[in-house]
């Protein structure tokens, strides 16, 4: 059997429904959907201004070896993301500044990965957007060992299929089925457009329990007793 698996490079995000979510905060979409949030433990390496965004472009390796990672980065586009699946492994950085570099020359956005990187300032001074759970001093290597390339991973808890649209911001990371985005935005930005509704309201004394509906819910809880 080999041990690498190649799948076919997805379709990317048309770019008009990417750059739709520009103005959209993820926190605004946790209002309304709990899933796709990948763990808060993902934190980004250069905190991104605003929102980045990007079609999934997924990669899969074992514990020590980057083989597979740096031929993938020989197959990205433009505007894509590569998420990384470290199958597990929380002790050997697969990135640095390097493989940043490479990434980004290559047109990715971002890079997205379930586990630690390396060469911190490195990659600040590239202005790479990366999320990671940290920084190690230990390196994977080429060890020929396998893995696979835009097959459907597992990162930050969360299912990631090759062509997602994968959102990052100050906040984290989503990442958001294809075929479902169109509706996610439109919901987001009617949502965003309601925010703040209240603080006028609020500055000139009224709380906001009762323009909420808070307060009235506890008072009827309340008579129920």
């Amino acid at each position: 059997m080999n041990r690498y698996k190649i799948g076919p490079v997805p379709a990317q995000i048309e770019p008009e429904l990417v750059s739709g979510f520009s103005d959209v905060e993820i926190a605004t979409i946790g209002h309304f959907r709990h899933r796709g949030f990948m763990r808060k433990d993902l934190r980004p390496i250069l905190q991104p201004e605003g929102l980045v965004a990007g079609t999934a472009f997924t990669v899969a390796i074992p514990a020590t070896d980057s083989t597979l990672l740096h031929h993938a980065i020989s197959l990205l586009r433009p505007g894509d993301v590569l998420v990384i699946d470290r199958l597990g492994d929380t002790r050997h950085a697969c990135l640095g500044g390097g493989v940043a570099f490479a990434a980004k020359t290559a047109g990715a956005v971002a890079v997205v990965l379930d586990g630690p990187c390396t060469d911190h300032d490195e990659i600040i001074e590239e202005g790479m957007t990366v999320y990671c759970t940290g920084i190690s001093p230990i390196t994977t290597r080429l060890n020929d060992l396998g893995g696979a390339i835009n097959v459907p991973v597992s990162c930050g808890g969360v299912p990631v299929l090759p062509g997602d649209l994968v959102l990052m911001d100050p906040c984290g990371v989503l990442v958001l089925p294809a075929d479902e985005a169109p509706d996610v935005l439109a919901e987001a930005k009617e949502r965003q457009a309601r925010a703040g509704r209240f603080r006028g309201r609020i500055e000139k004394g009224e709380k906001l329990g009762d323009l909420s509906g808070a307060s009235a819910k506890i008072s009827a809880a309340m008579d129920e007793n």
